[in-house]
């Protein structure tokens, strides 16, 4: 690896806002912000909106769309009729 061009690779603690939910890994990020972590020692802090605990995905709460009903919806609205352009 050539020296002086690759980013800083450092600890970092991420927060998700939603939740408060905070864990620690590396990254690169650069942040303005730091926190004190559980382990005494200061660190750079990332707030973020979504992670595992408060994705929909990964807590359950994934809403289901109605792919069939919305079909329906606009059939019904716009009907099945046919423009009558041709393509020229």
């Amino acid at each position: 690896m050539k020296p002086g061009i690759h980013p800083d690779y450092k600890e970092v603690v991420f927060v998700d806002v939603s939740n408060n939910f905070s864990f620690k890994t590396r990254s690169t990020i650069s942040t303005k912000e730091t926190i004190k972590w559980e382990d005494g020692n200061e660190y750079p802090l990332a707030k973020i909106e979504t992670s595992s605990e408060s994705h929909p995905f990964y807590t359950g709460t994934q809403k289901i769309m109605d792919t069939a009903g919305r079909v329906e919806k606009f059939r019904q609205k716009f009907g099945s009729k046919a423009t009558g352009k041709t393509a020229a």
